[in-house]
C-alpha cells in the first residue's frame, strides 16, 4: 500500500545525463516545480499522491529507452500491494477456455518461451493539461509517457495452455493487485477485443529494460500492450479472463471513451461500442523537442543542436519536421535508430535562430502511412487525443 512513508523528498537541482544515438550529452534539469519521488524513482512531477500519478520530466525524454527509475507512473487505485512473489499466482480461465490455469512467475519464466519488444506506454490523458477548453482529470503535460524494452510472455501463449476456444472468444479481461480506498469504488478492470489480446505483440511482461518492473510500474507481472494507450496496461496482474461476452465494468463501459466518428483513425472496438460513444484505443502521432525548454535564451546566429523523440501507434516514424527563428519554414530532421515501430524514434537537427526576440520551435512527426499532427485539438469531454504540434518558445538574443 502507498503510504507517505514510501515517499522521499529530493532535492530537485539534479542534472540528467541523457544520450544523442548513443553518445552522451549533458541535459538541462528537469522542471523544478512540483519534483518529488516514489521509492525507487528519480524526482517526478508530482501530479498526484493517493493514487501515485507522477509525469517524467521532459529532459529525461531524451533518451530513445526510458530508464526505469525515469518512467512515469500511473495509477487508478491508492491501494497498491507490496507483493510476495512466493505467494503471487497468475490466473487464466473464463467462459471461453476450457481448462483453467494458474501460474507462478517462475513458471512464467520457465515454460515459456520469453519474447522482447520494445514499446511506448502512454497514458492515455497525456497533455490533457494543455487542452483549450480545460477539461476535468490528471493534469498531465507532456510526460505521462515513456519507452522500454519489455519482456515476458505473449498473452496468446498463456490462452493456449487453458485451452481457450477460438470461435468463441469475444474479449478478454485484466485484472490487477490494486485496490480501491472504499468498497464503492469499482475495481480496476479492463478488457480487449480477442483479435489485439491475440496479437503475437501483446505480451504479460515481469522484465522491463533488463531488470524486473519496478514495484511502481506493475511487479511482478504487467499487461504490455503496443500501440494502445496505458490504460490497457493493467499492473501488478492476478488474473486474465476469456470471454465469450463483452465486459460490462465500469472501467470500459463508462471510464475512457471517447465520441465516436470524431478520431476514425483509431483501432476499433465493436464490442464496446454503445450509446454514441466508443472505448479509446490506440495512441497518436507525436513528437517533442526534449533538448530545450520553454523560456531558454539562446544567442542569435549560434547554432542550435535540436533533438527530441517521436513515436505512434505502430505504423512507424517516416519524417520529423521543425520549424521557428530561421524564415525556412519546415525543416527535416535526422532520424535516429529504429528499434521498432512501437518505439520512441530519436530525432535530431542543426538549426541556425536568425529572429532576436521570442521565438516558437514548432515540432510535427509525418508516420509511414502519411498521417501527420495536427494544428489543433478535437474537443473531447475527457481529453483525450491531445497530439497537436508540439511548440517550444524560446529567447533568442
Amino acid at each position: 500500500m502507498l503510504t507517505r512513508r514510501t515517499v522521499l523528498l529530493q532535492s530537485s537541482g539534479i542534472l540528467a545525463t541523457s544520450t544523442l544515438f548513443g553518445k552522451a550529452l549533458g541535459a538541462a534539469a528537469p522542471e523544478a516545480p512540483g519534483l518529488e519521488s516514489l521509492a525507487g524513482k528519480q524526482p517526478l512531477i508530482k501530479r498526484a499522491y493517493r493514487p501515485p500519478n507522477y509525469e517524467t520530466p521532459v529532459a529525461w525524454l531524451q533518451e530513445p529507452i526510458t530508464p526505469n527509475d525515469r518512467f512515469f507512473v500511473r495509477w487508478h487505485l491508492a491501494n497498491i500491494p507490496a507483493v510476495d512473489v512466493s505467494g503471487w499466482r497468475l490466473s487464466v480461465g473464463g467462459d471461453a477456455v476450457t481448462a483453467p490455469r494458474s501460474f507462478t512467475l517462475e513458471e512464467l519464466r520457465r515454460d515459456f518461451q520469453p519474447v522482447e519488444v520494445v514499446a511506448v506506454c502512454q497514458c492515455a490523458g497525456n497533455q490533457r493539461g494543455l487542452t483549450d477548453p480545460r477539461v476535468p482529470g490528471v493534469q498531465w503535460g507532456v510526460g505521462a509517457v515513456g519507452n522500454a524494452r519489455w519482456r515476458g510472455v505473449r498473452l496468446r501463449d498463456l490462452l493456449e495452455r487453458a485451452g481457450y476456444r477460438k470461435d468463441v472468444v469475444l474479449e478478454v479481461a485484466f485484472n490487477g493487485g490494486d485496490g480501491p480506498v472504499l468498497e464503492v469504488t469499482p475495481d480496476f478492470v479492463k478488457s480487449l477485443p480477442a483479435a489485439k489480446a491475440l496479437h503475437e505483440s501483446t505480451l504479460i511482461a515481469y522484465e522491463m529494460n533488463g531488470a524486473a518492473l519496478p514495484h511502481f510500474n506493475g511487479f511482478p507481472a504487467r499487461l504490455i500492450v503496443p500501440g494502445w494507450a496505458g490504460t490497457y496496461w493493467v499492473k501488478q496482474l492476478i488474473s486474465v479472463e476469456a470471454r465469450t461476452q463483452p465486459f460490462a465494468g465500469f472501467w470500459m463501459k463508462s471510464a475512457y471513451r471517447v465520441p465516436m466518428g470524431k478520431f476514425p483513425g483509431a483501432d476499433p472496438f465493436t464490442s464496446q461500442e454503445a450509446d454514441g460513444t466508443t472505448p479509446i484505443t490506440n495512441i497518436d502521432l507525436n513528437a517533442l523537442i526534449t533538448s530545450v525548454r520553454n523560456g531558454e535564451r539562446v544567442k542569435r546566429g549560434a547554432a542550435l543542436h535540436l533533438q527530441g523523440v517521436a513515436w505512434d501507434a505502430g505504423q512507424g516514424i517516416r519524417s520529423v519536421e521543425v520549424s521557428g527563428g530561421t524564415g525556412q519554414g519546415w525543416q527535416q530532421a535526422e532520424l535516429g535508430p529504429d528499434l521498432g515501430a512501437y518505439a520512441f524514434r530519436p530525432w535530431r537537427l542543426r538549426l541556425v535562430p536568425r529572429t532576436p526576440g521570442t521565438v516558437t520551435l514548432s515540432v510535427r512527426a509525418v508516420n509511414r502511412v502519411g498521417l501527420t499532427q495536427p494544428d489543433t485539438w478535437t474537443v473531447n469531454p475527457a481529453g483525450y487525443h491531445n497530439n497537436v504540434t508540439s511548440r517550444t518558445t524560446i529567447e533568442v538574443i
